[in-house]
């Protein structure tokens, strides 16, 4: 099984900035939940001209203590890892008090849900795109653009040479393995850009949701190895003769605290398109979390 160490200890305090090293401080936001752990945090890098990494929610204390811890230094660039609500809405209240431009991947285009409805233009613009390898930079630091689609098809991590850093958003945190929900969510993708990660030479990860990752590279192996033993888990259910989600679900996540099996079924379901398109898995149509699965005759998985 893969052997996941996570990191749970994490000691911070509502509305203070605090130092993580000499070019990252923090902040996170009171919005704790089943899906953001204790809250958001937003990163400031540099030191007088300052990157803010996703700003939060909209969250008018959280902006408050944000804007007043920083008095007396500048905002430049307000960066999104990706456009979920709990990360960038604050951007606007920042922008409004400071002129500080943002900066993100969107805006995402239409798609086709899985169920073939047409799903809209995500209301996300920042003032300017960033594409994989983009830099910004200020006064003694660079960050760099990494494209991780995956828990979110505009998903950015950010890199700081000059700390062998990286922000991770949502694709990577100590805490809790990403939730994958289709359609803008994408396991292939997903798969993809942690293999991305694995050639990369950060020391750190600094999620959006906990504390610190200091081993990335095992870390990220676990990941990959956990969602390869969940895909063989469900493969299974479908071989015992599960064809349902809920039904998977059940027997694969026991013991499953039930405010969670909306996210569940949700995972299940990224892993079956995955396995429909890797010819694996059949359901009569574009895969939905109502449809009934079978393995594919012929699969290399019978």
């Amino acid at each position: 099984m893969a052997d996941i160490r996570f990191y749970r200890d994490f000691a911070f305090q509502y509305g203070v900035l605090e130092t993580v090293s000499p070019l990252i401080r923090r902040m996170v936001a009171r919005n704790p939940g089943l899906f953001t752990g204790h809250g958001t945090t937003t990163y400031i890098v540099g030191q007088g001209r300052v990157a803010l990494i996703d700003p939060g929610p909209a969250l008018h204390s959280h902006v408050e203590a944000l804007l007043h811890s920083l008095r007396g230094e500048t905002i430049t660039q307000i960066l999104i890892t990706h456009s979920h609500a709990d990360h960038w809405p604050a951007a606007a209240e920042i922008q409004r008090a400071t002129g500080a431009r943002i900066y993100g991947f969107g805006p995402r285009r239409s798609k086709q849900g899985a169920s073939g409805e047409e799903i809209p233009d995500y209301s996300f613009l920042p003032d300017q795109t960033l594409r994989d390898g983009d830099v910004l930079e200020g006064p003694g630091w660079h960050l760099a653009a990494v494209h991780t689609p995956g828990h979110a098809s505009d998903h950015l991590c950010f890199s700081l040479a000059e700390e062998r850093v990286l922000f991770s958003g949502d694709h990577v945190m100590g805490w809790s393995t990403s939730v994958i929900m289709p359609p803008d969510g994408n396991l292939g993708d997903y798969m993809l850009s942690l293999e991305k990660l694995v050639h990369r030479n950060d020391a750190t990860y600094l999620p959006a949701h906990g504390p610190a990752i200091l081993d990335p590279k095992p870390h990220v192996h676990a990941f990959i190895e956990h969602r390869k033993e969940r895909s063989a888990a469900i493969l299974r259910r479908l071989r015992e003769g599960d064809a349902a989600i809920p039904e998977i679900v059940k027997a694969v996540y026991v013991g499953l605290s039930p405010g969670l099996r909306w996210a569940a079924a949700q995972s299940v379901l990224a892993h079956l398109i995955e396995l429909v398109r890797l010819e694996q898995v059949e359901c009569g149509g574009p895969p939905t979390t109502d449809r009934r699965y079978r393995l594919r005759h012929g699969s290399r998985s019978q």
